[in-house]
């Protein structure tokens, strides 16, 4: 944006947010540096990228043709649970089509002046990701929508009577969107999008893939049935996999001989809380207030969240989802019910058998 443009803005009262400096967060939040570790397990290349096959090749073709017309690539959104990949994907675009990165989240993006500085702020061909976009301000998307469409921004100077539009050129760019509530995202926005991509969970073949990946990064000894057994327990997400396999590297450094066997794996997931189909302490705990306190009975979410001592919202974002997947837990109009699985995990009997 240009210095004279920025001065008439301020001078019609209107409130600008700068472009950030070079050595600043993009998105204008300090946030606490990423590990180093964490940085480097994520993959570089599609080559590297291990599971979402169709998704991989889909995206391959889009890329590819879009460096043969060399012409930025359609916008793209990827859908789908948290900690499947979605950033490293939008690193991967960025890097096969050799060009700049920026990369922000909806929430912080409160004004309309701070997407326009980084809008302006970008190169011909740049990725700008947008993470958790359907958390984007109504006020903010607007703003997208002739940016993604024409290359333009417009932006009203004054207020009143006086004020004016002025539309500004920017530079053809790709937007990469993530989202983990596709029903969020509007229409008009999720219409504006040339790929829409799903992420879908890993099997255990994928997650064994990662882990003995990410261990050769580490630096880490482990055997493929050690590896197997994390994967089990995994949920289904690279980045829970990739969290399990560090902390069972502590545990074999500490007690063991630093190789990460079948028998390491399972005692070092045991000590830190992790059961055999991959539930932790709240998972635990969720169903043992449904099978125990409440006997089966159906239970609102509300209860259910003071129990265990969790916010509702957490509680159904966070824990909901994977114990619905185990067929562990069931969503009625009255509530939440445990299913006769649930008992058997943890080892109890329904003192009702006639409410399943």
């Amino acid at each position: 944006m240009s210095a004279a443009l920025r001065r008439e803005m301020l001078l019609h009262g209107e409130a600008v947010a700068s472009a950030p400096h070079p050595q600043q967060p993009l998105d204008g939040v300090q946030r606490p540096a990423e590990e180093p570790e964490d940085a480097g397990l994520r993959p570089k290349t599609l080559q590297e990228f291990v599971g979402q096959t169709q998704l991989v090749e889909h995206l391959r073709i889009v890329l590819q043709a879009a460096k043969q017309r060399r012409q930025p690539v359609d916008h793209l959104l990827f859908a789908g649970p948290p900690g499947l990949g979605k950033t490293s994907l939008a690193g991967i675009v960025a890097a096969e089509l050799g060009v700049g990165l920026r990369v922000t989240s909806g929430p912080v993006l409160a004004r309309p002046g701070d997407l326009a500085a980084l809008l302006t702020d970008l190169q011909a061909g740049d990725v700008l990701f947008i993470d958790e976009i359907h958390r984007v301000p109504r006020q903010v998307e607007e703003i997208l929508y002739p940016a993604m469409e024409d290359a333009k921004l417009d932006i009203m100077i004054g207020k009143g009577p006086t004020a004016r539009s002025i539309r500004l050129d920017l530079p053809r760019f790709t937007l990469v969107g993530a989202t983990t509530r596709t029903g969020l995202v509007s229409s008009p926005l999720r219409d504006r999008f040339g790929f829409v991509g799903r992420l879908d969970l890993y099997d255990t073949v994928e997650l064994r893939a990662i882990i003995e990946r990410s261990a050769k990064i580490l630096d880490v000894q482990v055997e493929p049935a050690g590896a197997e057994r994390i994967a089990e327990r995994s949920r289904g997400t690279p980045r829970i996999a990739n969290r399990l396999l560090r902390r069972v590297r502590d545990f074999v450094e500490v007690r063991g001989d630093g190789i990460i066997t079948e028998a390491a794996a399972a005692e070092g997931l045991a000590v830190f809380g992790i059961d055999d189909l991959g539930l932790d302490k709240v998972d635990r705990a969720i169903l043992d207030a449904l099978c125990r306190r409440f006997s089966g009975k159906p239970v609102g979410l509300t209860t259910l969240a003071q129990c265990v001592g969790e916010e509702p919202d957490t509680i159904e974002d966070a824990y909901e989802p994977f114990l619905l997947q185990q067929g562990l837990l069931q969503r009625t109009p009255r509530g939440r019910v445990p299913t006769p699985r649930a008992f058997m995990h943890l080892g109890l009997v329904p003192k009702d058998p006639a409410l399943f």
